[in-house]
């Protein structure tokens, strides 16, 4: 990650939680509003929470909105993939924090420089795509908030292996104060849930809507989102007011197997 690059760290805007997908609008879904719930008390509690559950079903875009609610100027999100290291780890938060000069080269005089800055200032820390995190890695955050002097809340989201690998270790498990799993939109949800979240969907056959999520969606918001963005496209370059069978099938004929 470039020192450069300013937006590392930070909560995005609401309009990039859809980044496919112009004029998208954010659903209050049960999803949603527990997150905002559960992240109001992990603030509360200065604790650890686990955000897990398959790809695709709305952890991140759940996580930041609750946090552009509650905490939008104390939160640092770091996104580390490939198996992060503890120096990875070090290295995230020393650009997400903006902190000044170079980053120390030894391991203690990092982790003493880290917990300084920790200690100055309530600060919520979100680690997002946690499925790839190592025990060790865990291990580390586990250490930045044992410290008593540090001030902070640890949010992990990610896949079912964050909940894996954090639920074989009783020392980190009994630390995590939340546990939230994320699943597909429930059936009885996906009709008013997908005509709220974008106005092409408004006027569709609800018959309709069944029948793509049956065969396309399967409750994802991400596949949702693909889908939709396709349908734009579609009915811009035919000149469609409406979603039909039609573009369906030509969206499908796309995005192939979901």
């Amino acid at each position: 990650m470039a020192k450069t690059d300013l937006s590392y760290g930070r909560l995005p805007a609401e309009h990039e939680d859809h980044f496919l997908v112009k004029a998208a609008q954010l659903v209050g879904t049960d999803a949603l509003l527990t997150t905002r719930d559960n992240i109001e008390m992990v603030i509360a509690a200065k604790a650890m929470m686990c955000a897990y559950g398959p790809s695709g079903y709305g952890k991140t875009m759940a996580v930041n909105s609750a946090l552009r609610a509650l905490a939008p100027k104390t939160t640092y999100r770091l996104e580390l993939r490939g198996g992060p290291t503890p120096r990875d780890i070090r290295h995230g938060l020393f650009h997400a924090l903006r902190l000044p000069g170079e980053p120390p080269r030894r391991p203690i005089e990092f982790d003493t420089l880290l917990k300084e800055v920790l200690a100055e200032q309530f600060r919520v820390l979100v680690c997002d795509e946690a499925q790839w995190m190592s025990r060790t890695g865990f291990e580390y955050w586990r250490h930045l908030w044992d410290d008593r002097n540090t001030d902070i809340a640890i949010i992990f989201a990610g896949g079912d292996n964050c909940y894996k690998v954090l639920r074989r270790e009783p020392m980190l498990a009994s630390r995590i104060f939340i546990w939230q799993e994320f699943t597909r939109i429930p059936k009885t949800e996906i009709r008013p849930v997908v005509q709220a979240f974008h106005p092409i969907w408004a006027t569709c056959d609800l018959e309709l809507i069944d029948a793509i999520d049956a065969e396309a969606a399967h409750g994802s918001f991400r596949n949702w989102a693909s889908i939709t963005a396709l349908l734009q496209e579609g009915m811009a370059s035919t000149g469609t007011e409406h979603v039909n069978e039609e573009l369906v099938h030509w969206v499908y004929s796309k995005i192939g197997g979901m």
